[in-house]
């Protein structure tokens, strides 16, 4: 009797096992489902704009300062509010998704962009008067005026940012965002080649880069709303409704908490190339640092990818009254990003085996020397004569 205890005591606590590995690999297996398309999302959205940024320097070395100020702090300080503000559509239509309230997620959509609208017309005056408050900053006035001029091409963009991040975390509480991510991976190749139509091709200038920005952004966003008003939400789109305009309160606080929150983490990296404005020669120290963030930043939207896949999947839970499984989908997360940062250290690894780390070090000591440091004085090859 004693055996065939113990015997079933060991076989229970090897099915318990494998039953919890089971969870957390089949909860691991839809973070990353959600991850992946979410990752891709915003790796192609930021790329675009990475890319417009190297076409904006081949026009010179002023431009592409001035560029980087405005995507750097403007339009990173505005992405940041509006992205944390989109939060509240991921928790609530989260929840509401968990909960079989399926018709709730098109009025918090609309609530969201009623919110945002506003949030983004209180901000439109950064990007009007650009080259006063750059001076204001202490920025260089040549970079200071080709700013101001540049800034003004943003705005279509801004509102881009505005419905494309509402519209996608919609569609990720429902888990419909693989169209998206593909789609968004289309248009990112789209821009490549938009952008060598009109800038190497058509020689349209400033005007061309930013035109093609506009463009292949815009085109996700329309994408966005043919599907989503096109009958392909049929169940969480019902339509305009006036009930969107009730109940605002909650939404306007969750928002500002959440785009307070995501904006002062965004703003570490505005306020190093900031800094960099003050030195000298602060059109190569611009330019420099600001594409060191842009990879920088590149890198960090793959672990945004996993955030939001957390989110709804902790969202989806609760929403289904179910907090054990909203644990698991926690240790789901960790499990991705540990896979995350696996791949990450893999790809480092690979970039640093490949770099010729003595020609880097010559371009360092280049760099330093035309920046801060005076090149060495020639010894006096003729004394003086008694």
């Amino acid at each position: 009797m004693d055996s065939d205890n113990e015997e079933r005591l060991q076989s229970s606590e090897v099915e318990g096992k494998n039953a919890l590995k089971g969870r957390i690999w089949e909860e691991s297996k839809k973070t990353l489902r959600i991850a992946f398309p979410t990752m891709l999302f915003r790796v192609a959205s930021f790329g675009m704009a990475v890319v417009t940024q190297l076409f904006v320097g081949h026009f010179g070395q002023i431009e592409l300062a001035a560029y980087a100020l405005i995507q750097t702090i403007l339009v990173l300080f505005v992405s940041g509010v509006l992205q944390g503000m989109s939060s509240a559509t991921e928790t609530l239509c989260g929840q509401a998704f968990g909960a079989k309230q399926y018709h709730t997620m098109g009025i918090y959509l609309q609530r969201t962009w009623i919110v945002n609208l506003i949030a983004a017309k209180i901000m439109l005056p950064l990007f009007i008067f650009a080259t006063p408050i750059f001076r204001l900053l202490g920025q260089a006035e040549e970079i200071s005026t080709v700013a101001g001029k540049i800034s003004l091409w943003f705005i279509p963009y801004v509102y881009y940012l505005l419905f494309s991040r509402t519209i996608q975390r919609y569609l990720q509480a429902q888990l419909k965002n693989m169209v998206i991510g593909w789609l968004s991976a289309f248009s990112f190749v789209f821009h490549v080649l938009l952008s060598w139509i009109f800038v190497s091709k058509l020689k349209l200038g400033i005007p061309g880069a930013m035109s093609a920005l506009n463009i292949s952004s815009w085109l996700v966003v329309i994408s966005q709303f043919v599907y989503v008003l096109g009958g392909w939400c049929p169940e969480t789109w019902k339509g305009f409704t006036t009930a969107a305009f009730a109940n605002l309160l909650p939404v306007i606080k969750l928002s500002i908490s959440s785009g307070v929150m995501l904006c002062l983490e965004l703003w570490y990296g505005a306020i190093i190339l900031l800094l960099a404005g003050y030195l000298k020669n602060a059109t190569v120290a611009i330019a420099a640092f600001s594409i060191c963030l842009n990879i920088s930043a590149w890198a960090l939207m793959f672990f945004l990818g996993f955030l939001g896949a957390v989110c709804v999947r902790v969202s989806n839970e609760l929403g289904k009254g179910n907090a054990r499984a909203a644990k698991f989908a926690v240790k789901g997360m960790w499990i991705g990003m540990l896979c995350g940062v696996a791949m990450q250290s893999l790809v480092l690894f690979y970039l640093t085996w490949r770099t010729n780390w003595d020609e880097q070090v010559r371009k360092t000591a280049e760099r330093l020397n035309k920046w801060s440091l005076k090149p060495p004085e020639e010894p006096n090859q003729n004394p003086p004569q008694a």
